[in-house]
C-alpha cells in the first residue's frame, strides 16, 4: 500500500528505509548489536556485557531483534543456547560508522564530545521522526518545495496542514531550512549530508551491496550546500568504549572488534541540554 504520492519504486524505497530505522532505533538495540559482535554468546555472557539493562529487559529485546532477522538464536542443547549476528545484522554494522562520520560533522555537542555510540543513537532519533524520511527524500530530489506541495506528496490522504509539525521539527533539528512562513523548504547542509547514510540504508534494506549507495537515484547525487544549521545532542547514556574514528574517505569504514566491543557500564554524568536539541 502506497504511503506517499511518489512513484511506486520511490515509495517502496522510503518504506523499506523507514522499516530498517524502526528496527535499530529503539533504545539499546544498537548497543546489543555491538555487544554481539564476535563469537556467539550465551544469554548470561551477553547480559554481563549489557549489565545496565534491568532484569527482564534483555530477553524481549533479543526476541524482537531475532524476529527482525538481525540476531540469530542457536539452540545447541536445551541448556546451551547462544545468540549472534544473523547475516542481515552483520551486513548492517558498516552503516553505523557512517552515522558517526555524519554526527561528527553536523552534531553540535553541549559541553564535551559524546561517545560515538551516543552520536549514533541521537542521529537515529532524528531520522525516525514521523514522515522524516519521506520529507527528506522529496527535498533532496526537488531541492525547494512549499509546505502545501510537500503535504500533497508526503501525506496525500491527510489534511495538508498536518505537514507543518514534522516540518517544524526537522527545521528545529537542523535538517531542513526555510526563509520564513510561506517560504519554500529545502535541505540544510546537515540534511544533505545524510546522503551516504540514507543511500546505504536503502541498499541494505533492498538486499543490495552497500557500495550501491553511491548509485542511489536520489541520495547518490550531490547537491549545492545551503547554509548550515547544526543541532544539539541531548543528555548522556551509559557509555560503551569509544568507537574508532569514522571520518575517512572510505564509504564503508572498517571496524575492528578490538576497537569497538569492550563495554563500560558505568553511568556518565548527564550533559547539559540546550534549547532546541533532540529529546530522547
Amino acid at each position: 500500500m502506497a504511503i506517499t504520492a511518489l512513484p511506486p519504486d520511490t515509495d517502496a524505497d522510503i518504506a523499506r528505509v523507514t522499516e530498517a530505522l524502526a528496527m535499530i532505533t529503539p533504545r539499546w538495540n544498537v548497543r546489543i548489536m555491538l555487544a554481539l559482535s564476535g563469537p556467539p554468546l550465551r544469554y548470561s555472557e551477553l547480559a554481563a556485557k549489557v549489565s545496565w539493562l534491568q532484569s527482564g529487559q534483555l530477553h524481549p529485546k533479543l526476541r524482537i531483534l531475532c524476529d527482525a532477522g538481525l540476531v540469530e538464536r542457536a539452540e545447541h542443547t536445551s541448556r546451551h543456547v547462544t545468540y549472534g549476528h544473523a547475516e542481515r545484522g552483520a551486513a548492517l554494522l558498516p552503516v553505523l560508522p557512517m552515522i558517526v562520520t555524519w554526527a561528527e560533522e553536523h552534531l553540535e555537542t553541549a559541553d564535551h564530545p559524546l561517545p560515538a555510540i551516543e552520536q549514533i543513537e541521537d542521529s537515529l532519533t532524528l531520522l525516525t521522526r514521523r514522515h522524516a524520511a519521506a520529507i527528506l527524500w522529496v527535498l533532496k530530489s526537488r531541492q525547494e518545495v512549499s509546505g502545501r506541495a510537500l503535504a500533497r506528496i508526503v501525506m496525500p490522504e491527510s489534511d495538508w496542514t498536518n505537514v507543518y509539525p514534522p516540518l517544524r521539527q526537522l527545521v528545529a533539528d537542523g535538517l531542513v531550512n526555510t526563509d520564513g512562513i510561506g517560504r519554500p523548504y529545502r535541505l540544510s547542509v546537515a540534511g544533505d549530508g545524510l546522503g551516504p547514510v540514507l543511500g546505504t540504508l536503502s541498499a541494505w534494506s533492498a538486499g543490495q551491496p552497500l557500495n550501491q549507495a553511491a548509485h542511489h537515484p536520489v541520495w547518490g547525487q550531490p547537491q549545492a550546500k545551503p547554509p548550515r544549521g547544526p543541532w544539539v545532542s541531548s543528555q548522556s547514556r551509559p557509555a560503551l568504549a569509544a568507537l574508532p574514528p569514522a571520518r575517512t574517505g572510505d564509504p564503508n569504514p572498517a571496524w575492528h572488534n578490538r576497537d569497538l566491543f569492550s563495554h563500560a557500564t558505568t553511568v556518565r554524568a548527564k550533559a547539559a541540554i540546550q534549547a532546541g536539541g533532540p529529546r530522547r
